[in-house]
């Protein structure tokens, strides 16, 4: 399949590889041009050095960038340079009206939209193991399936436009009680005076187990929160989800409370900790 695929940063830069892996005739392009030429390089890709390139005669347009004005302007810029017939497919993380917004323009001119952010972070992107919740026409998605399955471990179809992005908020506001919970649990252990890694090994195969604690309990407990997704990324998505609440009337209390605790995680520095840096603020309590 002839691909156009544009945003090639530690999410994209993989899930477009994996396509060229497969087989697929696959154009890069990001914003900054030695990022999709250094990708093409190292994958076999074709470098495209604007998003009309990128998109000119693609059946299947990709797209995996930073917020909704961003998704707007490629979106845009791709349409005129795709035929009648093709398929957009856009792994952001934004809100569900951009999504409706990009469903209506793109079906103006005989093109289909799909809103499908994912789950599982840089891994599971260079794994080939993300999550891919879809919004939009099912058989279009069923069409593509196949292709998105070179990077994904499962997609599933929520419904109309929109669906996709709703169901992410749904699994960030999950994440952020989870994180929360385990950033006091590392707390209350610490100051108890208990041996953490004990702990872990007492309460993480019982009720209490989560991803969140496998993969983040040893790594918070030593203050350790150099990598996984960062906090900028996440006060962005958090800021999506707030903003759908107000409009439909969600009471999301402890949501809000989480987004207020990572604005202070940014305020010690910690923009581009990753999310279970919840802990660190603790942490600071700790030696006051």
């Amino acid at each position: 399949m002839k691909i156009g695929f544009a945003g090639l940063g530690v999410m994209g830069a993989p899930m477009a590889g994996h396509l060229v892996q497969a087989g697929h005739d696959v154009a890069g392009f990001n914003r900054s041009p030695g990022k999709a030429r250094a990708w093409a390089e190292a994958t076999n890709g074709r470098f495209a050095a604007t998003v009309p390139e990128a998109a000119a005669g693609a059946q299947l347009f990709i797209l995996c960038v930073g917020n909704d004005d961003d998704v707007r302007e490629v979106v845009t810029a791709a349409l005129p340079a795709l035929t009648a017939g093709a398929i957009i497919v856009d792994h952001t993380t934004a809100s569900a009206r951009v999504a409706r917004e990009m469903a209506a323009l793109a079906a103006g001119q005989g093109v289909l939209f799909i809103d499908a952010p994912v789950s599982g972070g840089q891994a599971g992107a260079e794994n080939g193991q993300l999550s891919v919740m879809a919004g939009g026409d099912a058989a279009a998605l069923a069409q593509i399936e196949p292709v998105l399955m070179h990077y994904a471990k499962a997609v599933r179809h929520m419904g109309p436009a929109g669906s996709g992005q709703l169901t992410k908020m749904v699994n960030q506001i999950a994440i952020a009680g989870v994180v929360q919970g385990l950033a006091e649990a590392v707390h209350f252990a610490r100051t108890a005076g208990l041996d953490t890694d004990a702990v872990y090994d007492a309460v993480s195969k019982g009720a209490a187990q989560s991803w969140q604690m496998d993969n983040r309990w040893k790594t918070a407990a030593a203050g350790q929160f150099d990598f996984g997704f960062a906090v900028d990324w996440m006060r962005k998505d958090l800021g999506l989800v707030l903003d759908e609440a107000r409009a439909n009337g969600a009471h999301l209390a402890l949501t809000a409370l989480v987004d207020q605790f990572y604005s202070e995680v940014q305020a010690m520095g910690g923009a581009r900790w990753d999310t279970s840096s919840l802990a660190a603020r603790l942490q600071a309590r700790e030696r006051r």
